[in-house]
């Protein structure tokens, strides 16, 4: 039984506010993190080596703690990965793979998502992969989710936006939002789409569907959208900005015009 004072407690905001009690809780895998901060401060080594005892793997625990050490500047998210990726290298036990993805606590679902991006090679088998880990339920499992496809994506982008011009019909915000987030042409802590940068217009497909979207989330992904191209194609984006002012005169994309003009009109 969780304590309830760490069940429903809100995340710390710097790392030295952490509970001890927390970080054990956190590091023995039994709790999610509950913000970035908390993602941030997890030791994956020390929640890793108790995931390998569950799963009765702890001879491999070597070769997961020289892959994270020869890293030059290993990072949270530079050791997801690693992780993720010696898994891979290590087996293809799809009953391990869904223990991961089952896990109570969101790092060892991020390793999966790390896992399953290397897993398939074609374009439309990596997304279905991908797919319920963009839909999970914790923030940082579906951040992953997009790091995991970053590179494909990239080069299969007109595939790409072919297959996710379903997705931003969903009923899932959390799968509507990632068919925009992750093919942002800047993004955060992800690889630029130079194509898009360029030539914006080839996401109009993905974006229009959502010009007035009902959730939040699904909104700041669009107004972030636009607001990156304009960093690059303002022309193009206060073109688009005004027809849906004109089309769609509601809240929604009101919020969203507001987002995506930010660069342009300061």
């Amino acid at each position: 039984m969780i304590p309830q004072h760490i069940s429903n407690r809100k995340g710390a905001r710097s790392f030295k506010d952490i509970d001890d009690e927390v970080m054990e809780y956190l590091n023995n895998g039994l709790i999610e993190t509950a913000n970035l901060t908390e993602w941030l401060s997890v030791n994956q080594l020390v929640l890793l080596k108790k995931v390998l005892d569950e799963i009765k793997k702890p001879a491999w625990y070597d070769s997961f703690y020289e892959a994270i050490a020869v890293q030059k500047k290993p990072s949270a998210n530079s050791n997801t990965k690693v992780i993720g990726a010696t898994f891979f290298q290590l087996t293809h036990d799809k009953d391990i793979l869904t223990y991961l993805y089952n896990h109570v606590s969101d790092v060892p679902r991020c390793w999966a998502a790390q896992w399953i991006g290397l897993k398939e090679t074609e374009i439309d088998k990596k997304l279905e992969a991908i797919r319920p880990y963009a839909a999970d339920s914790h923030f940082g499992v579906r951040e992953v989710a997009i790091f995991a496809s970053k590179d494909a994506i990239i080069k299969n982008l007109d595939k790409t936006i072919e297959i996710l011009s379903k997705w931003v019909l969903d009923k899932d915000e959390n799968i509507r939002r990632y068919a925009i987030e992750a093919i942002r042409p800047i993004g955060v802590w992800t690889k630029k789409i130079d194509t898009l940068k360029e030539h914006p217009e080839k996401a109009i497909s993905l974006l229009a569907p959502l010009k007035s979207d009902t959730s939040k989330y699904v909104r700041d992904s669009v107004g972030n959208w636009l607001n990156d191209a304009s960093k690059t194609r303002p022309d193009w984006v206060q073109k688009i900005c005004n027809e849906w002012e004109k089309d769609s005169p509601s809240k929604e994309t009101a919020y969203i015009l507001k987002k995506a003009l930010r660069t342009i009109n300061k």
